[in-house]
């Protein structure tokens, strides 16, 4: 993460604590992060260990009890789960062809429409917006080919359209 990455993501106040007024868009990408730093690390610092660095190193209050902090640990722990959702769907790819970015994007937003009663077609378009944001260029028509299948599995009778506006 960059100083950019402070002052555009993020709403701080005059402490540098993450405002309540913080968007879902902004959660999404936080969370995004505290899954690469663990990810990075092999899964060898807890989930607080890395808040807490993040919180030093970027001056801001992330709480970790909070539910950046919870749905990265419930991603972390079934992530081998939702691996084994988007595998078979893989056409002609091996797991490890997948960036840590792109898989990273595909955990959260597989755990979202598991987990949450968001609307399929929000989750798959903030996927879209991360891997933009992320993953390699062109890793977010990849996630929104993936999504929309699962989605189509999961929730037969939603409407996926996701729009890819560029």
């Amino acid at each position: 993460m960059s100083s950019d990455y402070e002052h555009n993501r993020c709403s701080h106040d005059a402490d540098g604590a993450v405002e309540s007024s913080t968007s879902r868009r902004e959660v999404r990408s936080l969370i995004f992060h505290v899954l690469y730093v663990a990810e990075s690390l092999d899964y060898s610092e807890s989930v607080e260990e890395i808040i807490n660095n993040l919180n030093q190193g970027f001056g801001l209050s992330l709480d970790p009890d909070g539910e950046i902090a919870l749905t990265a640990r419930a991603i972390i722990a079934e992530r081998e789960q939702i691996d084994a959702i988007y595998q078979p769907l893989l056409q002609n790819w091996h797991l490890d062809r997948v960036s840590i970015c792109t898989k990273l994007v595909l955990r959260y937003a597989i755990w979202e429409l598991q987990n949450t009663a968001t609307d399929p077609r929000i989750i798959i378009n903030e996927a879209i917006e991360l891997a933009k944001c992320f993953a390699e260029q062109d890793a977010y028509k990849f996630v929104n080919g993936i999504l929309d299948q699962i989605v189509k599995r999961l929730h037969p009778d939603a409407t996926t359209a996701a729009h890819t506006s560029e």
